[in-house]
């Protein structure tokens, strides 16, 4: 619920501004370089001290974010009024539905990467900090591309970075399931940049396109819903059946085939037409 909520603010003021494509990217590298910290020191301290203190170390880090929260100075946000229907009127509208469904695909995708990479690889033969430094990398990856995000989205269409995001994934997830061999995982794992970093920064750019004004937060909900609520659930329960009932591998070829599908899906909205220049 915070997520959606922060996302909306955050666009709306750099929108607002003007500034999207030049800062968005740099603000939400920090979240990345957040998770791979939060994942490195929570990680060594469950080591040693159990698991038992992840909800001492929960409750800390939620302080400490509404501390900081506290000292953010509220944009100035649009006060208008949603208009009665007006959620409606945005929801029928198809480009909205294959864009979602493009979205929900993507993680579907995804799904099985979070889920079952790591077990993947450690059936490969690598070890703990081997498979950490592959997820390291895959960070690094996604915080390089969110630095230099402004020379990408000012230089191409939000559609046009997501159907090369979503090839990208097809090409990645085929890698990963048949050519298992450490110089493919590491390429594999540099295309993180595109498959997550690049598809997150065009979906979030993409969606003002409908949801603008009050509707902000509502579309950011919407999208986190169907994409990582549905998506990340769906994804995770067939990955981890084919994961049981046939060849591991099965798991990335069903991810490749989702990344085609959204692919599919986004290629389904209609062409804008500029005025003459």
């Amino acid at each position: 619920s915070l997520m959606p909520l922060g996302e909306s603010a955050t666009v709306h003021a750099l929108f607002k501004d003007n500034s999207f494509d030049k800062r968005y990217g740099r603000l939400r590298l920090w979240g990345s370089i957040g998770f791979i910290a939060m994942v490195l020191i929570a990680g060594e301290l469950f080591q040693r001290e159990g698991i038992e203190l992840y909800p001492i170390v929960g409750a800390v880090v939620l302080i400490f974010l509404a501390l900081v929260t506290f000292r953010l100075h509220e944009p100035k946000m649009e006060r208008r009024k949603m208009v009665k229907g007006e959620l409606l009127i945005v929801l029928f509208n198809p480009d909205v539905r294959w864009f979602l469904l493009s979205g929900f695909f993507m993680v579907f995708a995804h799904a099985a990467l979070y889920v079952f990479y790591s077990l993947y690889l450690a059936d490969l033969g690598y070890d703990k900090f081997e498979i950490g430094l592959f997820w390291a990398l895959g960070v690094a990856a996604e915080v390089i591309f969110f630095y230099f995000q402004s020379k990408v989205l000012s230089r191409l269409d939000a559609e046009v970075v997501l159907q090369l995001a979503f090839g990208v994934g097809v090409f990645r997830f085929i890698l990963i399931a048949f050519f298992p061999f450490t110089w493919v995982l590491i390429l594999a794992q540099l295309m993180h940049a595109a498959t997550f970093g690049a598809h997150h920064s065009a979906a979030t750019k993409l969606l003002q396109r409908w949801f603008t004004g009050p509707l902000q937060a509502r579309g950011q909900a919407l999208m986190a819903t169907v994409s990582y609520g549905l998506g990340g659930t769906l994804g995770g329960l067939v990955a981890g059946w084919l994961w049981e009932a046939t060849q591991p591998r099965n798991v990335f070829v069903m991810a490749a085939l989702a990344c085609g599908l959204a692919g599919m899906a986004i290629g389904k909205l209609r062409p804008r037409h500029y005025p003459a220049r």
